[in-house]
């Protein structure tokens, strides 16, 4: 788990979508707001610039941010982000506030390792196709993962990994698995190559 990263951020008042769209074209500020535990949301705003750059980072939008609201940092982690549908501009953020002492639920991106290797793509010309991108997690701030590891080194052509086949860090449990063995999902799955498979559908 890396080092936390730091925002600093501005109170704001003045609310609604032509405030915002003024915030954003006129300050090069990105509306947010801030919510969670015993405090009410807070509308605040960040630098555009500063907040790119952060994005970047694929840690930023699962571990920890301190951010600085006027002077007063909070421990938060990045819920939410709204994009321009076809513009490289953030158009809203939502933060939840977080306590150390309690469990928080989120998701981290799944990294999927030994793809081009394993037997069912190397060998048997097969392919993987990625069911999940994201994995839902309930654990403790402090024990945060960046991203979980999606090990397909033993993989044959009709393989299924499911949630509960990952190897998840201490103290990281899966949301979906809390739910029930019905919520058990396909994580990745390695299919027969096109042609074997219409092959097949000839031959049936």
């Amino acid at each position: 788990m890396s080092e936390d990263f730091k925002l600093d951020a501005t109170a704001r008042n003045d609310l609604g979508k032509g405030a915002s769209r003024r915030l954003r074209r006129l300050a090069g500020q990105v509306p947010a707001v801030i919510y969670g535990g015993t405090v009410a949301p807070t509308s605040v705003s960040v630098s555009a610039n500063e907040l790119m750059k952060h994005l970047e980072h694929e840690a930023f939008y699962s571990h920890i941010i301190s951010l600085n609201v006027d002077g007063t940092a909070q421990d938060v982690i990045l819920k939410d982000v709204q994009r321009h549908p076809s513009k490289p501009v953030v158009l809203h953020l939502d933060f939840l506030r977080i306590d150390k002492s309690t469990k928080v639920h989120t998701h981290v991106p799944l990294h999927f390792i030994n793809e081009a290797t394993s037997k069912g793509v190397k060998i048997q010309g097969g392919k993987v196709v990625h069911n999940l991108t994201q994995l839902d997690i309930i654990c403790f701030p402090h024990q945060l993962p960046e991203f979980i590891e999606v090990d397909l080194g033993g993989a044959e052509v009709g393989t299924i990994l499911h949630i509960s086949d990952l190897k998840l860090p201490s103290g990281v449990i899966s949301a979906d698995l809390q739910k029930g063995a019905d919520h058990n999902l396909a994580v990745a799955t390695v299919v027969k190559p096109k042609g074997a498979a219409e092959a097949e559908g000839e031959e049936a």
